[in-house]
């Protein structure tokens, strides 16, 4: 079965070969290679543990275990094998939607955001580029900037970033989207919190906008 690069970023290839994914954390040059690699395995295991947490309370991909499965070789220290997930990418088919069903989509996406929140699971990159939809199901993939956290501001800035994704990418029916997705999220056990911390983010995003307009 033949590998096919599908996508090439920063940090790594995506490489698919039948229904799985591998994701290959790139070397760095520039970088001492003794620290280089010890930066790419713990990534590598932060990110499938996330993965795997994550995939116990939503949809995501599944992160495969090294049983035998393809005959290609197979770096554990640096790469993720996990389950290609089939189907639309949000940031390119979610406006192809009527609007009722992608509110309904925007729903499932801030329900998905509060129950990992509610499990203390910070995604760290949640745009509609990261989300895949398959049948009924959002999928949140690339946990690469992923972290632990319990502090309600940390999950408010998750909400600012999937925010202002909305607002750059989908413009057009943004405001319907956020609300969409802020009704989603009040299923979250401390919505009310991490929404008063996510005003207080939003309140110094503006002013420091503000700051820099002013002459001196």
């Amino acid at each position: 079965m033949k590998e096919k690069i599908i996508g090439r970023g920063a940090e790594a290839l995506l490489i698919k070969k039948g229904n799985l994914l591998l994701k290959k954390r790139i070397r760095k040059g520039y970088r001492h290679e003794r620290l280089d690699l010890l930066l790419r395995t713990s990534r590598t295991r932060h990110e499938a543990r996330l993965l795997r947490k994550a995939g116990q309370i939503i949809s995501t991909p599944i992160v495969k275990a090294i049983d035998g499965m393809t005959k290609r070789r197979f770096d554990p220290e640096t790469e993720i094998e996990m389950q290609f997930i089939p189907g639309k990418l949000l940031s390119e088919d979610l406006d192809k939607f009527s609007i009722p069903r992608a509110l309904q989509i925007c729903w499932q996406i801030g329900r998905n955001t509060a129950l990992i929140h509610d499990k203390d699971i910070i995604h760290g990159d949640l745009t509609t580029s990261n989300m895949i939809l398959k049948g009924k199901n959002v999928y949140f993939i690339d946990f690469g900037l992923g972290f632990h956290s319990g502090r309600a501001e940390d999950k408010a800035v998750d909400m600012h970033l999937l925010k202002q994704a909305l607002e750059s990418k989908h413009f057009k029916r943004a405001p319907k989207y956020v609300g969409a997705v802020l009704k989603g999220y009040k299923n979250s056990e401390k919505y009310n919190i991490v929404i008063e911390k996510l005003k207080k983010v939003e309140a110094r995003g503006r002013y420091k906008g503000k700051a820099k307009g002013k002459n001196y």
